[in-house]
């Protein structure tokens, strides 16, 4: 399987958090506090500090709102057939059940059998539970990640991107993180997976929008690759390059210039009519380095969010241990839409999450290349605009 691109929604996703709210006579079905009191008790180890009770949100860092949204999403496909499967003691393991030992699995970064004896649930048992989640939110949930399919909701996203710092018609920050795994230096595909930092890592690329929400994500490719390499893979970067992207309203600079849509993205991009990165070198001007101080502020929102990502699904956060190559990318997908869901729900509870940028802490900056002059001649325009320089 190769590297799961920038996905397209089926259908629109309304603004409206209501439409994520499963029907209200079956909210109480899916969450009963009768279960959450049974659950709890069969937890064990680290998950619990010695004389203190566990509660719902300190194990999922989620509110019992959006655990209901995820079950309701997932249920057809989880409690399909076969439906045989029990924890230790031989009971049978309902759909909460299984959701929770699933987002613990993937929260936690625990391994199988910590999160088994956890559980009290045989480490099989927590492998099959959570790769079936995995294929039913690929299957029920892939409207969550999705580019903006009007032109209103994109000036909403450009009027909150200028807010930041100014940047007038941004549509979105694009960052790469690495996932980090052991892999035998016997494997025959060792050194393609190896990156600059001499780790074995998958590149996720992300655009995301001032939300922290993913716009667009690429998983997959190797960790040997750069930034632009992986940017140039993209089915996003064949969209954009045949106008198929960031190809809307345009923003005036002066009476004879005009700005395209675009997104920002560090120095390991290549700088293109529709990505601008920042300057480098040591001899700018004052309107180029003040120019470099609003893109960095505006693209480190994507920085944010791969940091809550890991953060809060910590199962892709560490060095994960001899994973499936081939399987890894549905996972991190998975992790991304859980991210969304999150944010469309405004669930309150990962507003506790302390906010970094660090998500990538060993790994230096990259150095990409320019495709052509007329991206140099815009960039130069927006930051003399920014500048109050530019002739009207």
């Amino acid at each position: 399987m190769g590297p799961i691109r920038g996905l397209k929604r089926k259908k629109k996703v309304e603004k409206d958090v209501d439409q994520y709210t499963p029907l209200h006579s079956s909210v109480s079905q899916l969450c009963p506090s009768d279960w959450w009191d049974e659950f709890s008790k069969r937890i064990s180890g680290s998950s619990v500090e010695e004389g203190n009770s566990v509660t719902f949100e300190s194990l999922f860092k989620l509110s019992r709102k959006t655990f209901n949204y995820i079950c309701s999403l997932v249920k057809e496909d989880m409690m399909s057939k076969p439906t045989n499967i029990t924890d230790l003691g031989g009971k049978f393991l309902s759909l909460n059940d299984r959701v929770a030992v699933a987002l613990r699995r993937l929260s936690s970064g625990d391994s199988l059998s910590v999160v088994g004896e956890s559980l009290g649930i045989h480490q099989s048992a927590v492998f099959q539970i959570t790769w079936r989640f995995v294929e039913a939110m690929e299957k029920r949930g892939l409207h969550h990640i999705s580019w903006p399919s009007n032109q209103e909701d994109m000036k909403d996203i450009k009027s909150k991107f200028e807010n930041i710092r100014g940047l007038p018609n941004c549509c979105g920050a694009v960052d790469t993180t690495h996932i980090i795994f052991c892999l035998s230096t016997a494997d025959p595909s060792s050194k393609v997976w190896s990156d600059l930092e001499k780790n074995h890592s998958m590149i996720l690329q992300a655009i995301v929008d001032p939300d922290m929400r993913f716009l667009d994500v690429l998983a997959g490719w190797p960790g040997s690759l750069s930034d632009s390499e992986v940017l140039k893979s993209s089915r996003f970067f064949e969209l954009a390059e045949e106008g198929k992207r960031l190809s809307g309203e345009k923003f005036k600079l002066s009476n004879d210039t005009e700005l395209r849509e675009y997104i920002v993205g560090d120095s390991g991009f290549p700088l293109l009519p529709w990505v601008l990165t920042p300057y480098t070198g040591r001899k700018l001007s004052d309107h180029q380095v003040d120019y470099n101080k609003r893109h960095f502020a505006t693209r480190k929102v994507a920085q944010r969010a791969f940091a809550r990502l890991k953060d809060k699904w910590k199962i892709i956060q560490g060095v994960m241990w001899r994973p499936d190559k081939q399987k890894l990318p549905r996972m991190i997908l998975v992790c991304c839409l859980l991210h969304n869901i999150l944010i469309d729900l405004k669930d309150g509870v990962q507003d506790e999450v302390a906010m970094t940028h660090n998500h990538d802490p060993d790994y230096g900056q990259q150095v990409g290349d320019s495709m052509g002059k007329s991206a140099s001649i815009q960039r130069e325009k927006l930051a003399l605009h920014l500048a109050n320089k530019l002739p009207s």
